[in-house]
């Protein structure tokens, strides 16, 4: 039994503590084991519910979920102190002293009006941090772990950054549209499927950033629309006494253009 003081509300000395006392001889068994590798999908898991409550506009639902991504980085730092690497000061430690280096135009002599600037002035504070010497390493240090689409947006945007961009969303559309014939070649010869698959894809995320779309909430908008009007399709089957299976595609395309109407 480990003790542990219960309060009216605890504090965020209390979570560190917790996790300590978790994670310490007596504590859970599960707690004990894990490693970094492990806790790698809860961590992405945590910051994605945490930004379904921002999209759902539910303040309670984000500070509880808040609580688990913080319970990540606490986990994690726990994890570090114990190897006697680094420890949750040192990390607050780094990302003030970053704040203050890339917020010149906040905490020095510099000047920055307008976001746009701003972002500017981040971009080229962050390369000389990074020492980052050229676009291509720039591009290079976009992290892998990103969701492909944002990946390829960010790496897009960088190049645009560096004058490598078409002049208008015409060039990126014809683009698109090469791609997709590439693809189609590639499906009838059942070859170079996957890589032309992916040139569609990065051309696609290319049209949207001229549209000034954020190509994963694209994709999250086509995935809900695509789940109501299956049901549409499915219901309508459902009720007539009908089965997705033994029905034509002719027939199913038919009620989907009827759910497209509803």
């Amino acid at each position: 039994m480990v003790n542990f003081e219960e309060k009216e509300t605890y504090s965020f000395e209390d979570l560190r503590e917790i996790i300590r006392l978790l994670r310490s001889p007596d504590g859970c068994p599960w707690d004990k084991v894990q490693t970094h590798a492990s806790l790698r999908r809860g961590m992405l898991e945590e910051a994605y519910e945490a930004v379904e409550a921002i999209d759902l506009n539910d303040p309670d639902l984000l500070c509880e979920e808040l609580g688990d991504v913080l319970m990540q980085v606490v986990f994690h730092a726990s994890l570090e102190e114990d190897a006697g690497r680094f420890t949750m000061d040192d990390i607050a430690d780094h990302v003030v002293k970053k704040l203050l280096f890339r917020h010149p135009h906040v905490f020095g002599q510099a000047v920055a009006d307008t976001p746009q600037e701003v972002l500017v002035s981040w971009d080229q504070l962050k390369r000389q941090e990074k020492g980052q010497n050229s676009t291509a390493d720039a591009m290079d240090a976009v992290a892998r772990s990103l969701p492909g689409l944002w990946r390829a947006e960010k790496i897009q945007g960088k190049a645009a950054k560096a004058g490598f961009d078409w002049p208008d969303v015409a060039g990126a559309l014809d683009k698109l549209d090469e791609e997709t014939r590439e693809l189609r070649e590639a499906v009838a010869v059942g070859e170079s499927v996957e890589e032309e698959l992916g040139d569609v894809l990065f051309a696609a995320v290319k049209v949207g950033r001229f549209a000034h779309i954020d190509p994963e909430a694209a994709i999250a908008g086509t995935c809900e629309k695509f789940i109501r009007r299956f049901r549409f399709v499915e219901e309508a089957l459902c009720n007539s006494g009908r089965s997705m299976e033994d029905m034509p595609i002719s027939q199913l395309n038919h009620l989907w253009d009827k759910a497209k109407l509803s």
